[in-house]
């Protein structure tokens, strides 16, 4: 068997048997879940990043200001922004700028798998900042490809925010960056999203 079909025989094979502990994951919010039914902790993420090494492609959805300011898991292999901020339009409803959709998301997506060798049965994961605003539409964007695997990190980069302290709304609470994962502030050019003018 060639190494690649035999990559992703592992793979899939791997997911197989992950299938039944991924479910239990599941969003209960049907906004945040994904026609492929597959969710990740990062703590999971990071396993199988480690475990498949290049058979899977990670991505980080997040505009690349924000993770300038926010940070960066070394073991993402490039950066697509599902949405893209826009510093000169006011968000209608939010005290934030605008953001507004990649048109092209999936074009990326496909070529990011296409420029590490990959097929489209390769296992794909999407992470965001928290898992809920990004995650479920980027892996909506993504239907109708013919990829076989696409997993949303469901507590993200900066995971949720604490209970306990709601006039202060820290995200201290799991995922990437408080569950002991590798991360810092530097950004890796070569993997990092870059507006064209």
């Amino acid at each position: 068997m060639r190494p690649m079909l035999r990559t992703c025989a592992l793979a899939l094979s791997l997911l197989a048997a992950a299938a039944p502990a991924l479910a239990a994951d599941a969003p209960t919010d049907p906004a945040r879940q994904t026609s492929w039914g597959l969710y990740l902790t990062a703590t999971e993420a990071a396993a199988m990043k480690r475990d498949l090494g290049d058979a899977v492609l990670f991505v980080d959805v997040r505009d690349p200001v924000e993770i300038m300011f926010t940070g960066f898991a070394p073991l993402v292999d490039v950066n697509i922004p599902f949405l893209l901020s826009d510093p000169t339009r006011w968000h209608a409803s939010k005290p934030v700028f605008a953001m507004d959709r990649n048109p092209s998301f999936a074009e990326a997506v496909l070529a990011a798998l296409a420029a590490r060798g990959l097929d489209r049965a390769a296992p794909v994961i999407l992470m965001c900042r928290s898992g809920g605003e990004r995650g479920a539409p980027s892996a909506a964007a993504l239907e109708g490809l013919g990829l076989a695997a696409v997993h949303v990190v469901v507590d993200g980069f900066e995971g949720a925010t604490s209970k306990a302290s709601p006039d202060n709304p820290v995200r201290n609470v799991d995922g990437w960056k408080n569950s002991g994962l590798p991360w810092g502030y530097a950004l890796d050019r070569e993997k990092m999203f870059v507006r064209s003018k």
